[in-house]
């Protein structure tokens, strides 16, 4: 055979040719291979687009027609009902105004000779009528109409009954149905004569027709249909093969040059190879779909991996039947790219040999495997350089490689340390150990194990084992004898340090402790600070409540006094000093009540007000009480209303009962304005009295109810403003309750009404010693 020079290389003047014959010869087999179905339809584009459009055309001339010819009929068949009505009733009356007893003797034969005549069916009734249009006869006899007013019967048919004859035949609805309805009356209007069939009756027949005539039509379109959509699936059937032969191709070509292989088929006998696209890809040439000469593809094989030609002569002389080699191919850029060829002959018998196989890119493969001999001989160079020992056994226990450090340290030659070497008969040659101890981990038996060996010289090894993730295992042993060394130094420096660890420990309690101390007592101080200036801010407050207070009644004795004593009005006797007098009495009385209070709550205060109790009857008591303030309740017109029940005692001191009920009930009156309401009630509960008082006054703000009842603290609002006090009551009520054992309670709403609840025990309870602020 001729070598590659007598072909041309790649990129010469002779592959240009065969390029461009290649070129051209795939044009060829384009055109042959376009599909059959587009051959046939391309061929009278026109005709096949104006296929359905003609048969939808046909079905919509025949439908109209159809059409046309039904309403046709629809129209004959409504006239010859509404002629043969006319007739009919036409007939009956000229027989009844012929002869009137027609009527009613012979009415019966009259309707069947007339539906005889009339050739009426078995849906048409026949009536005959009175004046009234009662019903005296009527055909057939069936239709329980007899004796039945027709008017009444038909609804829209008035007009038949005014013009009878003239006003022809009308469509009327009976029990909900349409019907066909005429109408003639007798020329003296004594009788009637009327013709009614069903409207559904009348078109019978004829929907029967329409029902044919539909069935008949869809049938028609359905086989045409049925026959456009074989014609159709037939070519769309013809499309989805040739598409799925032209994707099978498509997948394969895909795979192979996803895969980085490709197709090659070698005639032995004409020396021609054929390639996939795959395999143009690969080598960056143009694809073509003729064949490649033998010399073509030897040209671009590496010279020193083989010649193509002694191999081609080693298959011709069937020395051998398959090829499985490695080459290099040059890349149309110039670059030389390794491929794994594997064919296998077709039939060694055959008188022609023919090669089939695949062709598959390893040029990574091949530059994966340098570097990772290059990565190999690096990492042996590293553990052999560094300082700790190391070895790597398989998951059979055999030596896969190890150190000279290691085996120095385990006095083995080289020919112990051969690949393959059992780890237990390798351990038997090593040298003994002077002492072993196996460590904690502290990753658990997942970690691997830790033991530190002493060797016959006195040095000390960390042995580290570690389970790789094959099985193996790897062991690095680490020189620890000066860390051993100095181990005694950092026991005794570690117990020292402990010592000093636990005396900071025992300091820094005792300082926690101190500091807590601290802060409980900081925390009450700055309580007992707050509650004592709560306490002076609430005096100082009170204070200059009452210095007005005590002023304005002081003022006006002063005033009124010198006034009288002056004599600037008159003598003595004159009505204006009787008013001054009555003032200054009055302003007395005031400043006496808001001293006394004082000196009561002062009393309180400190634990100096004497309780004396007694066994008492609270519905005198809380009586006479409600008389003490009913002079200033009528003065506003508010009505007090008590409800206690006679019989209820309770053990308590009856002077501080009496100023509590007075307290309350003197501050129901004094916020409760005109013509209010005010009730008072008493009830046992649970061993206690609970005696409530109830007015529909201004109200307590919600934020302000806290306040309420403590010594030295008032509430101020538009309507406490007007009225003049201490601001004591409710602190002396509330401590007069509390040194009985009992408790006060106060709900209000502003705007609403208040509801004071004072509970005090039945039986003797301990006194407390002093009143709650």
């Amino acid at each position: 055979m001729a070598k590659a020079d007598a072909w041309g290389a790649p990129g010469g003047k002779a592959f240009e040719r065969r390029n461009a014959r290649r070129d051209g010869l795939a044009g060829n087999t384009r055109l042959i291979a376009e599909p059959a179905y587009r051959r046939l339809l391309a061929a009278e584009p026109w005709l096949r687009r104006s296929i359905p459009a003609l048969i939808i055309i046909f079905l919509i001339v025949i439908a109209a027609l159809r059409v046309l010819s039904l309403m046709n009929e629809r129209d004959e068949v409504e006239r010859d009902a509404k002629a043969i009505l006319s007739l009919a009733v036409g007939q009956m009356a000229s027989a009844i105004g012929a002869d009137p007893n027609a009527a009613t003797v012979s009415a019966g034969d009259l309707m069947e000779s007339t539906g005889r005549q009339g050739a009426m069916g078995r849906s048409h009734v026949l009536a005959i009528t009175d004046g009234s249009f009662k019903i005296i006869a009527v055909s057939p006899l069936s239709s329980g109409w007899q004796g039945r007013s027709l008017d009444s019967l038909v609804l829209g048919g008035q007009p038949l009954f005014m013009f009878g004859e003239r006003a022809g035949v009308m469509e009327v609805s009976i029990g909900g149905q349409d019907w066909y309805a005429a109408v003639s009356l007798t020329a003296s209007r004594k009788n009637a004569a009327a013709a009614l069939v069903p409207k559904d009756a009348v078109f019978d027949s004829w929907r029967k027709t329409v029902s044919l005539n539909v069935t008949l039509f869809v049938l028609t379109a359905g086989v045409l249909i049925i026959i456009l959509y074989a014609y159709f699936g037939q070519a769309a059937r013809a499309q989805a093969a040739d598409r799925i032969y032209l994707e099978a191709h498509q997948r394969i070509d895909m795979a192979l040059v996803r895969g980085r292989c490709g197709l090659w088929d070698w005639d032995m006998v004409r020396g021609k190879m054929y390639w996939s696209r795959s395999m143009y890809d690969m080598l960056g040439y143009e694809p073509c779909d003729t064949m490649l000469s033998f010399g073509e593809v030897d040209e671009i094989i590496h010279p020193e991996d083989g010649d193509l030609f002694e191999l081609a002569n080693r298959i011709v002389e069937r020395e051998i039947d398959h090829i499985d080699q490695v080459f290099r191919m040059r890349h149309a850029d110039g670059q030389w790219v390794w491929m794994r060829a594997r064919a296998q002959v077709i039939d060694p018998e055959a008188p022609e040999i023919q090669l089939i196989g695949i062709a598959v890119d390893v040029t990574e493969q091949r530059h994966l495997a340098l570097r990772s001999e290059a990565a190999d001989l690096r990492l042996r160079t590293a553990i052999e350089n560094i300082n700790e020992s190391f070895v790597l056994w398989d998951a059979a226990e055999r030596l896969i490689m190890c150190n000279s450090k290691y085996q120095k340290d385990n006095g083995l030659s080289d020919r112990d340390v051969m690949p393959g070497a059992v780890r237990a008969v390798l351990e038997e040659r090593m040298l003994a150990f002077a002492s072993e101890r196996r460590l904690a981990n502290a990753n658990g038996p997942q970690g691997g194990s830790t033991f530190e060996r002493q060797l016959a010289d006195g040095r000390w090894l960390q042995v580290n084992e570690l389970r790789t993730r094959d099985g193996g295992t790897v062991s690095v042993g680490s020189d620890i004898t000066q860390i051993k060394l100095h181990q005694e130094k950092l026991v005794d420096s570690e117990r020292r340090l402990m010592a000093t660890i636990h005396d900071l420990s025992l300091a820094r309690r005792a300082e926690e402790e101190r500091a807590r101390e601290l802060v409980e007592l900081n925390r009450k101080y700055m309580k007992e600070t707050e509650r004592a200036e709560a306490a002076n801010r609430a005096k100082s407050e009170f204070l200059a409540n009452m210095s007005h207070e005590l002023r304005t009644p002081l003022n006006a004795i002063i005033g009124f006094s010198e006034l009288m004593e002056q004599g600037l009005f008159g003598p003595l006797g004159s009505p204006r000093y009787e008013e001054y007098a009555t003032d200054i009495n009055g302003s007395g009385k005031y400043l006496l009540g808001v001293i006394n209070d004082i000196l009561d709550m002062s009393k309180i205060e400190a634990g100096q007000f004497s309780m004396d109790r007694e066994e008492i009857d609270l519905c005198p008591l809380i009586k006479e009480t409600v008389r003490v303030i009913s002079l200033q309740a009528a003065e506003k017109s508010i009505t007090v209303e008590t409800r206690i029940a006679d019989a209820m005692r309770l053990f308590a001191d009856r002077r501080a009962i009496k100023q509590i009920a007075i307290n309350l009930l003197s501050n129901a009156v004094k916020f409760t304005g005109q013509g209010g309401h005010i009730s008072v009630r008493a009830r046992s509960a649970s061993g206690a009295l609970v005696l409530t008082i109830e007015d529909n006054g201004c109200g307590i703000p919600k934020a302000a109810l806290s306040k309420l009842g403590r010594p030295f603290e008032q509430v101020q609002n538009q309507f406490s403003k007007n009225h003049a006090g201490s601001g004591l009551g409710l602190a002396i009520s509330r401590s007069l309750a509390e040194l009985q054992g009992g408790a006060l309670k106060i709900r209000s709403t502003e705007g609403v009404g208040t509801i004071v609840s004072v509970r005090i025990p039945l039986k003797k309870a301990t006194p407390s010693v002093k009143a709650a602020a």
